[in-house]
């Protein structure tokens, strides 16, 4: 998929006018984002946006995150169990202490 973003008002605008006509490239829309199929239509529709708003514009190509494949399974253990916490209020630092679960500054260092 492209991940289309706008950084200006007039971007917005046009990038609503191309999801409005291109129903059919858009996979979902974020206001100030969308997502296009990744079609050559798809490809055609983020770099008119680019070529008409140049840098108010940025596009990224994506992959789905696969869950299973993609996180270890200690990082989804720890998500399931944080959800499943007996206190909503408490933060994921103070849920992980002493516990096997990792902690919140060694995942933010470490790529997926």
């Amino acid at each position: 998929m492209l991940l289309v973003v706008t950084y200006s008002k007039a971007a917005r605008q046009t990038l609503r006018n191309v999801c409005n006509a291109h129903d059919d490239a858009v996979v979902q829309r974020f206001g100030r984002a969308a997502l296009f199929d990744s079609t050559h239509l798809g490809a055609f529709l983020a770099l008119r946006l680019r070529a008409k708003h140049d840098a108010d514009v940025q596009v990224e190509r994506t992959a789905p995150f696969n869950e299973f494949a993609d996180a270890p399974d200690a990082i989804r253990e720890a998500a399931t169990a944080y959800e499943r916490r007996e206190h909503s209020s408490t933060p994921y630092s103070k849920f992980a202490a002493g516990t096997d679960h990792p902690d919140p500054g060694e995942m933010a260092d470490r790529e997926l």
